[in-house]
């Protein structure tokens, strides 16, 4: 993979800009230990341009089944043109994207849970309306499941969203989300903008509720509180996949968290 923004090195093999690299020997896209068949999402040359601009840059990619997935890097890095990517909100791209072997589209609306990271639900609606809504429109929604999560919540389903505060704004969103039973669920920085006790909250949530056969992707800046719930990661700079692997495997590797692998890759970006 052409990568113009990689160091060039010296005869020791030391960065000649000084900005820190990954062993480009460990869990590459192209050597990633993830089958083709154990794997649910799986892009292959995936570039995504605006004009001149790359938001996305021949990323190749496995995702495996049933696994917790950190989607990690700065603002810009790329995250959510993937996400969109995913969700079939951008639809021209270059390149292979699949999800369980089908390309973003009608046949993977059925496949894919999304929290996007704003208020999508009609402010005059209802949360009762939206549990319609939800229900008329994706053939797996538990509405007994929603209620349910709603209900431990202590939401009051009669009441409009204009009137709801953005924390329960947040919570209705998430427990709609969690109540289809899919095989993807992706969260888009779902605890941006929320103090400590809701992230714990949020994430809590998530484990809890979801389809468990089924794997999530949470795209988030914010390592240090969401590291501990993820079984893979995917560190993406400027639109390029940095590292992916195991978070295991890759604190194993280079005998560091994952908030402080982030930090040293990711200092000269912000």
């Amino acid at each position: 993979m052409e990568n113009n923004n990689q160091n060039q090195y010296s005869a020791n093999g030391q960065p000649l800009n000084n900005q820190p690299q990954f062993d480009p020997s460990y869990n590459t896209p192209n050597t990633a230990p993830i089958n083709a068949s154990d794997s649910l999402v799986t892009a292959n040359g995936l570039t995504k341009r605006y004009g001149t601009f790359m938001a996305l840059s021949n990323v190749n990619l496995n995702l495996p089944r049933g696994k917790v997935i950190g989607l990690l890097g700065p603002n810009g890095s790329g995250k959510t043109t993937f996400i969109k990517l995913l969700t079939n909100l951008l639809t021209q791209y270059e390149g292979v994207l699949l999800i369980d072997g089908k390309r973003p589209g009608q046949d993977t609306k059925a496949l894919v849970s999304y929290l996007p990271d704003r208020n999508y639900l009609h402010d005059k609606w209802t949360t009762n309306n939206a549990i319609t809504y939800f229900a008329d429109f994706y053939p797996d929604f538990d509405v007994n499941k929603a209620r349910f999560l709603l209900n431990q919540l202590g939401i009051d389903t009669t009441r409009r969203f204009k009137i709801l505060s953005k924390g329960t704004k947040e919570k209705v969103q998430l427990a709609l989300v969690l109540s289809r039973n899919a095989k993807l669920y992706i969260f888009d920085e779902p605890i941006a903008g929320v103090d400590p006790a809701a992230r714990d909250f949020i994430f809590g949530m998530i484990l809890k509720n979801y389809n468990p056969d089924a794997s999530v992707i949470i795209s988030t800046h914010l390592i240090s509180e969401a590291e501990t719930i993820f079984d893979y990661a995917v560190f993406l700079k400027h639109g390029q996949i940095a590292l992916a692997g195991s978070v295991e495997d890759i604190k194993k590797h280079y005998n560091q968290s994952l908030n402080d692998l982030f930090r040293e890759v990711f200092r000269y970006v912000y």
